[in-house]
């Protein structure tokens, strides 16, 4: 019973710290959207804002599932560096928001992102080393940034 409690307890925790990343950096989000965000250019393919919020949330959920995995997988080096390039990626994350929505740093923005998406296919590298299914479930991140990368690439051009 305690095991059991012990393994909810670390994926509680695991779902949570992404979780609240992107609920603090979405709160600077947010608060941009109907303002400065609203005016800019954006390219064709720009999704409705209403889109971001859910997929974001998912991604984050993700995030948590896999970390859980690393986590619960046998202590080795390869362990220790996915642990580490995910609080990269995460730190990374965490930070665009405020680039690009609070500071309205385009360009800046863009060369994070840009370390965001190098980081995310290096965490999926150091992931599947572990456990392959970690690995797999941040594909769609991966995608995700990806287009998101285009995405501040082609406002940054347009603005």
């Amino acid at each position: 019973m305690r095991s059991g409690f012990i393994i909810g307890l670390r994926l509680f925790g695991c779902l949570l710290v992404p979780l609240a990343v992107g609920g603090i950096s979405g709160y600077a989000t947010a608060s941009s959207i109907h303002g400065w965000y609203e005016h800019l250019i954006k390219p064709s393919f720009n999704p409705p804002n209403n889109l971001f919020g859910p997929v974001w949330t998912l991604l984050y959920t993700l995030m948590g599932v896999s970390l859980f995995i690393i986590l619960n997988s046998p202590k080795s080096d390869a362990r220790t560096q996915a642990v580490k390039i995910f609080a990269i990626q995460l730190i990374l994350n965490f930070f665009w928001s405020f680039l690009f929505f609070k500071f309205n740093l385009l360009g800046i923005a863009l060369i994070e992102i840009i370390l965001m998406l190098l980081s995310i296919g290096t965490m999926i590298k150091y992931f599947s080393r572990v456990n392959k299914l970690a690995a797999y479930l941040q594909i769609p991140y991966l995608l995700w940034v990806s287009f998101a990368t285009m995405l501040n690439g082609a406002i940054w051009m347009l603005n």
